[in-house]
């Protein structure tokens, strides 16, 4: 099926939902957008589990997840929900479950939701390839009909919501083998959930389409809204958001806020998570933060502009192709890597660190660069850059009050080809030394990041930082996450949760100092085998937990070393990284910008 995108990629409006009610609290519609995390105490540990749901409450976690990887682990969910309760609070406790479907019909007798996989609930995952004819897959869509029903009519019976959880790391067989590891595949397996619920006339449902890569997350998206819409108007169930797996520090909020960023800003969106590979409770703040900068991006002055043909393709990720041109000696546009812009006062600042920096040192000066900067609802300035002979680099205005996202994409759509785009983060220049990095950092990651994946963009500037080096290292890390441009080495790593089998944070960090200067490696660290093989998928090797204190090593999704002890993986791990010649020693000196 040929699916058209809804949402207009000029002029910003959220896309009207349902409500769907979580316990006291409301999602869709109106509502504004709901912030959730996840506790990683192990959930039979009553205790912990209570204080880790109180504390994201106090810090202003509107949902709250809990693993129940076993129906002995659901049944303790009586007892957690109990005394969350007793200490008057309310906030709403979703079951997550993945292989059980007994577990998901004991949670649902004591959660408000209860969150499916539909790649792990009651089907079959075991990386296996065979062809499936016509009548093989609807026996299995019968086969997963009668797993599933009961849980429907449970939370039917008893007012539970329910969230159809699709991750990019779990597509079933069947699935893998009909659609392959894509985006369609996803939003398949998620809708073939949905009809089964509504056929038994359950609609107290939302939606998700996770993944580690922010560019397959935002397609996967853009997608499942597309069919939604396609399946007609009652089908406006609510979304939340999150880039799976996305790790920590400035990394892991930079890769959550390109997709939730990219998919606000859209309009989509109704709850969202931020998952790191951090305390739970750090969580919360950086989603608010997201949150909030979205909302005012999008009250900015609206673009009002229709075209017949958009500027880029929604569901799949190309670059817009300008001509390659030469600009202070370096080329930029056409298949060239985007370049990193700075300004003349920021470029004076580290001009004599320049030896030291390495790759990451500023390439090109934008006052000099013969940068163009224009309005694009101007038809004259539009007009002008278009009739020249010459391919020349583009960009927004300063001081434009429009959503920065909309107006790069009225640009690309209005500049002809030939001319390179150079995108920026604020169309307001920071002079504010002491402006909150983290929230300069959202908003570059949003804004710039979004962009990119559009396929938008062979230059970035980043004007809302200060300072000059910690612009430089933002504008690096976010052509990192988006896949634009590798410098380093990339990690995935799961946020944690009760099912992990070791300490996440620790063996993260231990993994980050002993690889940390491996160039264009991939490295996933994984605290359990439930997404851990399938969002492994672009990872080059895999740390995953197996069982408590053994972890089993990956190649890609192929895992070759099983039962390790956890003391001696991280040197396995070197071992296994060396054999596929991936080693290189640690340089004298490592240059980073900061």
């Amino acid at each position: 099926m040929d699916f058209k995108y809804p949402q207009n990629l000029y002029r910003f409006q959220r896309r009207l939902t349902r409500e769907v009610s979580i316990g006291s609290v409301s999602v869709g519609d109106q509502n504004p957008i709901r912030i959730q995390s996840m506790i990683i105490a192990d959930t039979m540990d009553t205790d912990a589990s209570v204080k880790e749901i109180l504390e994201l409450a106090d810090a202003g976690c509107e949902i709250v997840r809990i693993t129940a990887q076993t129906r002995r682990h659901a049944a303790n969910l009586e007892h957690v929900a109990r005394k969350v309760r007793s200490h008057g609070c309310q906030v709403p406790l979703v079951a997550d479950i993945h292989f059980k479907p007994d577990a998901a019909l004991e949670a649902a007798k004591w959660v408000d939701k209860v969150r499916v996989n539909p790649g792990n609930y009651a089907d079959k995952k075991k990386f296996e390839i065979r062809e499936y004819s016509d009548q093989q897959y609807l026996e299995e869509l019968q086969r997963i009909r009668e797993q599933f029903t009961p849980l429907v009519k449970i939370c039917k019976e008893r007012g539970v919501a329910m969230r159809i959880g699709t991750n990019h790391g779990s597509l079933s067989d069947r699935i893998m083998n009909r659609y392959g590891d894509t985006p369609r595949g996803m939003v398949e397996s998620a809708m073939e959930f949905a009809r089964i619920a509504r056929e038994l006339d359950y609609h107290e449902f939302v939606f998700s389409m996770k993944a580690s890569n922010p560019k397959v997350m935002i397609i996967a998206y853009r997608l499942l809204v597309s069919a939604l819409e396609a399946e007609g108007t009652d089908w406006n169930y609510p979304l939340h958001l999150g880039v799976t797996e996305a790790g920590d520090g400035e990394d892991g909020r930079i890769k959550s806020a390109i997709g939730i960023g990219s998919l606000l800003m859209d309009g989509i969106g109704d709850t969202i998570r931020v998952s790191l590979t951090e305390d739970a409770v750090r969580e919360v703040p950086v989603a608010r933060a997201l949150a909030a900068i979205c909302e005012r991006e999008v009250k900015k002055d609206p673009i009002n502009f229709h075209s017949e043909s958009d500027p880029f393709d929604p569901f799949t990720y190309q670059r817009r192709l300008s001509k390659r041109i030469k600009v202070q000696g370096i080329y930029m546009g056409g298949k060239e890597t985007v370049r990193v812009f700075t300004s003349e006062k920021k470029f004076d600042t580290v001009s004599h660190e320049l030896l030291e920096m390495g790759e990451f040192q500023p390439e090109i000066i934008s006052e000099t660069s013969g940068l163009l900067a224009i309005d694009p609802r101007d038809d004259v300035a539009v007009s002008a850059i278009n009739d020249r002979p010459d391919a020349v680099p583009v960009t927004l205005s300063d001081s434009l009050d429009v959503p920065v996202v909309s107006g790069f994409r009225l640009l690309a759509s209005r500049v002809q080809p030939r001319h390179s785009i150079v995108i920026k983060d604020s169309l307001i220049p920071s002079t504010n030394p002491e402006k909150k990095s983290e929230e300069t950092l959202l908003v570059a990651a949003a804004n710039i990041g979004s962009l990119i994946c559009d396929g938008i963009g062979d230059g970035i500037l980043v004007q809302g930082e200060e300072g000059p080096a910690k612009s430089l290292r933002l504008a690096y890390n976010i052509l990192q996450s988006s896949g634009a441009r590798i410098f380093k080495t990339d990690y995935v790593a799961c946020p944690s949760c009760g099912r992990t089998l070791f300490d996440l944070q620790e063996t993260t960090a231990k993994i980050r100092a002993a690889t940390g200067h491996l160039k264009g490696v991939r490295i996933a660290v994984m605290g359990c085998i439930v997404n851990g093989p399938g969002e492994m998928a672009d990872a080059d090797f895999g740390y995953v937990g197996g069982a408590p204190d053994k972890i089993n090593l990956y190649v890609g999704k192929q895992a070759v070393k099983f039962n390790i002890p956890q003391q001696e993986a991280v040197d396995r791990l070197i071992d296994l990284i060396k054999e596929h010649d991936r080693w290189m020693e640690v340089p004298d000196t490592i240059t980073d910008p900061v």
